[in-house]
């Protein structure tokens, strides 16, 4: 009978060999494993860190400037729309609207003095001025100042002053008896026969309060020059508002 081999303890052996070896090369990638997981786990938390926790300075620093961008942003919005106002503002005086205060009463009862008036410019760009209009313009003997009457006479009109059979003085225009619901009063008697012949280009203006107006009967240049008509005042808005007319 043959003697049975003992190849298979040996067998055994050398696969107990190489489970030991794999057992403890696994043994060593599980050694190593946790710290590279550490390693990654630090430099995780150190972002974290970072990203959670900036330098406050920093932060501080940031967020005021930009506080003080938007603050001055405001500023320069703030400034950008007076400037704007203010421009409109004075294209609207200078080429549509005339702002007057009458200081006077030579325009009672249709004017109080403080009143403040609005002329539009524009009225006599396309038409001509027409009597009973209440016009703006430059004073004829000192055209620095601006006077504000009513429109009697236009250019080639005959204007007269002189009282009726009764007494009753009266402005005539070329012969007619000119009708003024708007006047105060009737004037006061005058002492001669007055007689005006408005020049082409030129108006004859009086003011309501006939009896305390200084008005083309009494300046020395009695007509104002129809480039010197500055608007055609078309309301009061202080002390009351009123459409003048």
């Amino acid at each position: 009978m043959a003697t049975p081999s003992n190849k298979y303890p040996a067998d055994t052996e050398a696969m107990h060999n190489t489970i030991s070896r794999r057992t403890h090369a696994a043994s060593n990638e599980a050694a190593h494993e946790p710290k590279r997981e550490l390693k990654h786990g630090r430099v995780s938390e150190r972002m974290r860190s970072s990203e959670l926790d900036p330098d406050p300075s920093a932060y501080a620093s940031g967020d005021t400037g930009k506080s003080g961008g938007h603050f001055w942003s405001e500023v320069l919005s703030y400034i950008k729309i007076l400037v704007l106002a203010a421009v409109i503002a004075f294209l609207c005086n200078t080429f549509i609207i005339v702002n007057a205060e009458v200081p006077t009463g030579s325009m009672r009862d249709t004017i109080m003095e403080q009143d403040r008036l609005i002329g539009f410019r524009l009225s006599y760009k396309f038409s001509a001025p027409q009597r009973g209009d209440i016009i703006i313009f430059k004073f004829p003997d000192d055209e620095t100042e601006t006077y504000v009457k009513r429109i009697i006479g236009l250019p080639g009109d005959m204007i007269e002053i002189m009282p009726d059979g009764d007494g009753v003085v009266h402005v005539y225009v070329n012969g007619q008896i000119l009708d003024e619901p708007y006047i105060r009063e009737p004037m006061a008697a005058v002492s001669d026969y007055q007689r005006y012949i408005v020049p082409e280009g030129h108006y004859f203006a009086m003011g309501d309060n006939r009896n305390s107006s200084l008005d083309s009967r009494y300046w020395d240049n009695k007509y104002i020059a129809r480039d010197k008509i500055l608007a055609k005042a078309v309301f009061k808005y202080y002390k009351e508002f009123k459409i003048l007319k």
